[in-house]
């Protein structure tokens, strides 16, 4: 018995993961036979013939925003209509006539995962809007014939083969963006003889890579006005979006943006070049001036010992998306693809980690775009050609001295085949690093037994009785001059210890969604110079532990 009760729980539990049983749910809370609507007591006269409740009052009681018996009808424009309805004319309102009353359902995010037949019970439906579920199936004989708009964006959606067995016919608005679509079979079923009045489609955030084979299939779309491809792999191609103007000569929209007869002009013609570069994409890096660091010999002790010798050098290091070495841009004229100027200053008036984020637009060329970082701060820069394999590798600046305000001035250009590795790693943003390099230099043992060996300015004022070589200043700062040479020459280093000052994420997700520059201005906050009583402080508590 008990078993049987858990496995009707289950099937419950499915069941209210279906479209109709959600819509069952929507249709319910407009309380269309309860107060305020509906036939009731509060509906019956009395001996005078006057009624309980007036008309007026009920409809109020429906739209007061401090009502408690307002409820949500967001979903649909004919939800408030039905409970006017049910206040005004309640002997109208069959369950027949409910379900044929509703053109537009907006059902979102509301774990909806299976489209059942239960839909077709909506005879009149234009407008289906299912975005932030849970579907994966499109079965086209549970869709109304009358949609006109149909939208599943956000979904998990993998393969359109059921949604094209016998497509909606008039359907003139199909979103299918941030879905898992993007095989050369999805494109398949994506032409004219499965939508002839297609106006416009939404791709957006999907996974195409094969640009050619995509536009070639919505060529044969006679009514294609509108498109949205952006957050695609290909379109951190250079050649988008010329390519695409090029290829579909219908379209007014690309992108949420219009395209004018001037841009179609300067495009006419890329789908003729055969060699065209549609898998390739690049991307800069360059860090400019950082200001902030503090200054390692800040309250070093006058007394301590010359050696050992310790310096500190510092580098910005980043995980790279492209294992291979930088390469050099072949042209200046390439579009560029700037990502950010970041630096840390303390005349910064934010203390947010990133207080600036713009974007601009630079002009595409056919060839490999490339990222770019304006300003004097630390720079990177991106642009739209990637390398086959993306695997992430450590990449660094050089390494310079402390200065008050350091200038790095390093600039790394990587190229790039693997569209879809790159899209992700734009996903991931980029994380900066600040580190900082310490390195203990000893003298060579040569050095020492020089040391050692008395000093002949020394020896001869002994000799001499108390008297001195002529020129002996001149001769003290030759003697410094040599003991510098020697030192740098003849000196051991240690192996450098290596410690991270501070770090930042950099978003670059923008650069799938808008055009190909984001500036931002990053701070790292408040970076804190080594501890130089650390180590004795360290000793002192091993003696105490060892007594």
């Amino acid at each position: 018995m008990l078993q049987k009760k858990k496995q009707g729980l289950l099937l419950t539990s499915m069941s209210s993961n279906t479209l109709s049983a959600v819509l069952k749910k929507l249709i319910q809370r407009l309380c269309l036979e309860d107060f305020p609507c509906g036939y009731g007591s509060w509906r019956t006269t009395n001996s005078k013939g006057a009624e309980t409740e007036e008309t007026d009052a009920l409809l109020d009681m429906l739209s007061c925003s401090h009502s408690p018996w307002r409820v949500d009808a967001s979903w649909s424009p004919q939800a408030s209509a039905l409970r006017r309805m049910a206040v005004l004319t309640p002997e109208r309102l069959s369950t027949d006539f409910v379900y044929r009353y509703f053109s537009t359902l907006r059902v979102v995010d509301k774990e909806v995962s299976v489209i059942d037949d239960g839909l077709l019970r909506f005879s009149k439906l234009e407008e289906l809007v299912l975005s932030a579920n849970r579907i994966s199936q499109i079965p086209a004989e549970n869709l109304p014939s009358t949609l006109k708009i149909l939208e599943l964006c956000a979904n998990e959606v993998s393969a359109l083969d059921g949604l094209t067995r016998r497509p909606p016919p008039r359907l003139q608005y199909l979103g299918l963006g941030s879905n898992r679509l993007g095989s050369h079979d999805d494109a398949s079923h994506l032409t004219g003889r499965h939508w002839p009045q297609l106006v416009c489609l939404d791709l957006s955030d999907c996974e195409f890579q094969d640009q050619r084979a995509l536009l070639s299939a919505l060529s044969t779309l006679p009514c294609l006005r509108t498109l949205v491809l952006q957050g695609n792999p290909f379109t951190l191609a250079s050649c988008y979006p010329g390519l695409t103007v090029d290829s579909l000569p219908q379209l007014s929209c690309l992108d949420a943006v219009w395209i004018s007869s001037e841009e179609r002009r300067g495009h006419r013609g890329l789908t003729d070049v055969r060699d065209l570069k549609v898998e390739r994409a690049s991307a800069t890096v360059s860090v400019g001036r950082m200001r902030g660091i503090p200054d390692p010999m800040m309250g070093v002790d006058e007394n301590t010992p010359e050696f050992p010798v310790i310096t500190y050098r510092y580098h910005i290091s980043y995980d790279s998306f492209s294992p291979q070495a930088p390469v050099t841009p072949t042209s200046d004229s390439e579009p560029k693809f700037v990502t950010e100027n970041i630096s840390s200053d303390a005349d910064l008036p934010s203390n947010k980690n990133c207080a600036k984020d713009k974007e601009s637009s630079t002009q595409m060329d056919a060839d490999d775009p490339m990222v770019h970082t304006h300003g004097t701060s630390n720079t990177l820069t991106f642009s739209k050609h990637l390398i086959s394999s993306l695997a992430a590798s450590r990449r660094s600046t050089s390494k310079l001295p402390w200065a008050e305000c350091v200038d790095f001035s390093d600039t790394q250009t990587h190229a790039v085949r693997d569209l879809s590795g790159f899209k992700r790693f734009l996903k991931q943003g980029l994380h900066l690093r600040i580190e900082e390099e310490k390195v203990l230099s000893w003298p060579s043992p040569s050095e020492d037994v020089t040391a050692a060996k008395p000093n002949p300015a020394v020896k001869e004022k002994k000799g001499g009785k108390g008297k001195e070589t002529p020129n002996k200043a001149g001769s003290n700062k030759d003697k410094s001059k040599d003991k510098k040479k020697k030192s740098a020459q003849e000196l051991i280093h240690n192996a450098p210890v290596t410690r991270v000052l501070a770090s930042v994420h950099v978003p670059l997700l923008n650069l799938l969604k808008t055009g190909q520059t984001i500036d931002v201005l990053c701070e790292f906050g408040v970076l804190h110079a080594e501890s130089e009583s650390g180590a004795a402080l360290t000793y002192k508590k091993i003696q105490n532990a060892l007594k």
